[in-house]
């Protein structure tokens, strides 16, 4: 933990990768569009209630409330549409967690635009390191994900204790024991991805929550565990057996970023849906009719199926649009009928489309032995669709649009916020875009973000 908390500390003042403004760009962006979410406002009307010093702002809102509350409302904003960026091979989603927590924070103390850039940056890092450190490589898969644990909120957690500790003014003693605090706050269960249920939505808002109020019990005198971590009763023993790859978690730290191979979504689903979603947008761009469809087999890596594909009853006819955005065959037929934004978007999902769902009848959802083989270093996905007069059309893709191997342009990332944050006037939505390029201290991002 030591060593985490010396590296947080060494961000406060040194280098970080390019790019972090375009994370606080897109979060903002993806809170903005959910603030219709039913997720959203059952929060946020709980929170309400709650009350408190305000002193951080909810995106889009304009409520003022105690920061770890402003960063539980916007962290369920964040990830609500399940539209925010993801790390591999790790499978996390960090911004979603990080940015919250450190807008909270910034906001509260008054930090400046830099502070609250190297903050987002830090927590990060640290929130990838340690889902890499339990990333298997004989199973090639994270162990959180094999024992159903949501290591985007676990790990997020101990993240957004590091970059609000930062903020927050703390010394490397005072960010260690904010981890500390913060790893017996973590917590995140799967099963809402196969099955249903909203639950999910929250584990960003409530792991920026948690991120926050450790750094200031941290502030205040609590104290963590030093060995919280590696400990016989911790993190990892807890979770992981005790296994961890302490080289993914220490090796390189502040010279080898995880930060930069953490990439963006381009289409609001569960990244494991999207390499089909490509697959169906370029037979339909080839000239396929959802008309003309007969049946579609779709070929994914086999650890994707129990999220993709399983409950098959489940999957073929979701429970609700929520639910299709973990759905292989409801993506797949959303993307064949037609979406917006790049190519699918968040209008396809507001509510089940009848038509979609007599095509998602029609998919079934197959191990791929060339997709297994990639995973999870890249999602890829073949789809095969026999066509009412007989025809037999086939598309893979090695690796999904967005990947480091296919990164989405500054204009697709510019289109996506744009379109993400619609409920705001085209100059107030510039005035956030620039105001975020800007590095501009997070109370008057925020601000911009207010209804007028």
């Amino acid at each position: 933990m030591h060593r985490l908390a010396e590296f947080a500390v060494g961000c406060r003042d040194g280098a970080v990768p390019d790019g972090v403004p375009g994370r606080i760009l897109d979060i903002l962006g993806l809170a903005l569009a959910a603030q219709d979410d039913p997720a959203v406002r059952a929060v946020l009307a709980s929170v309400r209630r709650w009350g408190g010093t305000p002193e951080a702002t909810v995106i889009g809102a304009g409520d003022r409330l105690p920061a770890p509350a402003a960063a539980l409302v916007n962290g369920v904003m964040a990830h609500a549409l399940d539209f925010d960026d993801t790390h591999l091979p790790s499978v996390l989603h960090p911004s979603a967690s990080i940015v919250p927590a450190a807008l909270a924070a910034a906001e509260a103390v008054g930090a400046d635009g830099p502070a609250l850039v190297r903050a987002v940056a830090a927590g990060i890092e640290i929130c990838n390191r340690l889902g890499m450190a339990a990333y298997d490589r004989e199973l090639r898969n994270s162990v959180f994900f094999e024992r159903g644990l949501h290591a985007t909120s676990i790990c997020g957690t101990i993240g957004g204790a590091a970059a609000a500790g930062l903020l927050y003014g703390l010394d490397a003693a005072g960010i260690g024991h904010a981890m500390g605090i913060a790893a017996s706050m973590g917590a995140g269960l799967l099963e809402a991805n196969r099955t249903g249920g909203t639950v999910k939505k929250t584990h960003c808002g409530w792991a920026a929550h948690a991120g926050v109020s450790a750094a200031v019990f941290a502030a205040d005198g609590l104290t963590g565990p030093p060995t919280v971590l590696e400990g016989r009763f911790g993190f990892f023993a807890a979770y992981t057996s005790g296994v961890f790859d302490a080289d993914a978690l220490l090796g390189g730290l502040g010279e080898r970023w995880e930060l930069s191979r953490t990439v963006y979504k381009p289409y609001p689903t569960n990244h494991f849906t999207h390499p089909g979603i490509d697959c169906a947008l370029a037979l339909r761009a080839a000239g396929l009719r959802a008309a003309d469809v007969a049946s579609v087999e779709l070929g994914v890596a086999a650890p994707v199926l129990r999220t993709i594909a399983e409950p098959a009853a489940d999957k073929a006819r979701p429970r609700t649009a929520y639910h299709g955005k973990f759905s292989g065959p409801y993506t797949v037929a959303a993307a064949l009928l037609g979406g917006g934004g790049l190519g699918v978007g968040t209008a396809d999902f507001r509510e089940l489309d009848e038509a979609v769902l007599a095509l998602a009848a029609r998919v079934t959802c197959v191990a791929d032995e060339r997709a297994t083989e990639l995973f999870p270093n890249a999602f890829a996905a073949v789809l095969r669709v026999r066509t009412t007069g007989g025809r037999l059309l086939e598309h893979r893709v090695d690796s999904s649009r967005g990947s480091e191997r296919h990164p989405l342009s500054s204009a697709d990332l510019d289109l996506k916020f744009r379109l993400n944050a619609a409920g705001l006037s085209t100059a107030q939505a510039a005035a956030v875009s620039a105001a975020t390029s800007a590095l501009r201290p997070a109370a008057e991002l925020l601000a911009l973000t207010r209804p007028r």
